[in-house]
């Protein structure tokens, strides 16, 4: 029977099912607490459910206690006892890169047993040019996010209704268990004020509880991943916890903005951010580029490129940071309302993400699209505004996109507008209604 305290995230689900005994190892990636243990869970139910025997599945969670201090020998001697002859075995190891020298384990695993694998790791790390080596075109990633403005809303027990409205098209009612309606911006503020971590469901959405729940999840983030990626790799690069604190304030306070390791360093210089005691000396470009890399490898933050459309050619120049969780940077900064047009910018570009599309900073001429997503065949230029009611506003975002020629498609979400319309080929739609889409 299916553990009823553990909600269905069928986004990533039906991916890792998708993928049920193929060869590839299925890895999922992503930030402490994101839900990767909990889907790993829903996963060896789904298996049991089909018929697969109790005993033909073996759960590791590294973080347990029940497994300390293995490493890739006792890990195999372990997994060997326990195959079944003749049996189809399912492996899960949760947080596996906390066993040294896993990757030969794993691999062994696959070459010697018939048996379908699970992993999952909360660092980059994991696809370290070793692993590339030893697993290469052999296993397939499936990128772990907190929860979607729909999956939070799901997961805090609201209900989407969707109805055929009078004037046709459908509308969509949001209500709570008992049946009593919910305002979409009400509930949208709530998304943008605490984020999407999944734990939250279970601590409710009071500022205190929240609060303790997300420095929980930056410990185990920053203590946790970035001290170990670093003393895994046997090297000590992140060696000033007051600067790397002050890294991720910069980057959480500046989402969506255009940024490099060198402008990094001139403000955090010029506004007296590095004093520390009689100490104030900038730190080395290369030295702030580890850092950010730290924090891109725990996935705290993600980085984007710009892309020329006109040179068809990625720049080099600055790009941006978005931080994976909107609660987790009001968390870091305090919650101050304002800059929505950077955070409903922050919301969509994880949104793409999940709908797996490959995004990318658009430049033409001297100005910016702010995403341009692909994936296959298909292209969405995208413009992200907080409101279209003032004509200034629409003219700005509308204009870097009437200057792209090619046939793709045009778009600006925006949070505020009169009304869903086409203008010159460029569809304008609402924010929530596009993040109430169903996949």
């Amino acid at each position: 029977m299916l553990n009823t305290t553990l909600k269905k995230r069928d986004l990533y689900l039906s991916r890792m099912i998708a993928f049920q005994d193929k060869e590839m190892i299925k890895v999922m990636t992503g930030i402490r607490r994101c839900g990767k243990s909990s889907l790993m869970k829903l996963m060896a139910e789904h298996l049991k459910e089909t018929g697969v025997q109790d005993a033909q599945i073996i759960e590791m969670n590294f973080e347990s206690m029940r497994f300390p201090d293995m490493d890739a020998r006792v890990l195999y001697e372990y997994v060997k006892k326990r195959i079944l002859p003749d049996k189809r075995m399912y492996l899960f190891f949760d947080e596996v890169q906390r066993v040294k020298g896993w990757e030969n384990a794993v691999n062994s695993f696959r070459v010697d047993f018939n048996c379908d694998i699970y992993i999952t790791g909360s660092n980059a790390y994991l696809f370290s040019s070793e692993l590339s080596t030893y697993l290469s075109g052999r296993y397939v990633e499936i990128k772990v996010l907190p929860l979607s403005f729909r999956e939070f809303l799901d997961f805090h027990g609201y209900v989407i209704i969707e109805r055929k409205s009078p004037a046709g098209g459908m509308r969509k009612r949001i209500t709570d268990a008992g049946g009593e309606v919910y305002d979409a911006r009400e509930l949208f503020d709530a998304y943008v004020r605490f984020g999407g971590m999944p734990m939250l469901a279970d601590v409710g959405l009071e500022i205190d509880r929240v609060t303790a729940a997300l420095d929980g999840v930056y410990s185990a983030a920053v203590m946790n991943d970035i001290l170990e990626r670093e003393r895994r790799k046997g090297r000590k690069m992140i060696t000033d916890p007051i600067l790397l604190r002050k890294i991720i304030l910069f980057l959480a306070d500046n989402i969506g903005n255009n940024t490099s390791a060198t402008s990094i360093g001139n403000t955090l210089m010029n506004e007296g951010l590095l004093e520390n005691g009689s100490r104030r000396k900038k730190p080395a470009t290369q030295t702030i580029l580890s850092y950010i890399e730290a924090l891109t490898e725990a996935y705290i933050f993600y980085g984007i490129k710009r892309f020329d459309i006109k040179g068809k050619e990625y720049l080099r120049t600055l790009g941006k940071y978005y931080i994976v969780d909107v609660g987790l940077r009001n968390y870091l900064l305090g919650y101050r309302g304002g800059d929505t047009g950077h955070i409903l910018e922050n919301i969509i570009y994880f949104e793409l993400l999940r709908r797996r599309y490959d995004v990318a900073i658009g430049k033409i001429d001297n100005q910016e699209v702010d995403f341009i997503a692909t994936r296959a065949d298909e292209k969405k230029y995208i413009q992200v505004t907080e409101t279209m009611m003032a004509p200034e506003t629409r003219e700005r975002e509308l204009a870097p996109l009437r200057k792209i020629r090619d046939s793709y498609e045009k778009m600006v979400i925006a949070l505020d507008c009169d009304m869903v319309q086409t203008e010159d080929g460029i569809k304008i739609v609402k924010a929530i209604d596009y993040l109430l889409e169903s996949e």
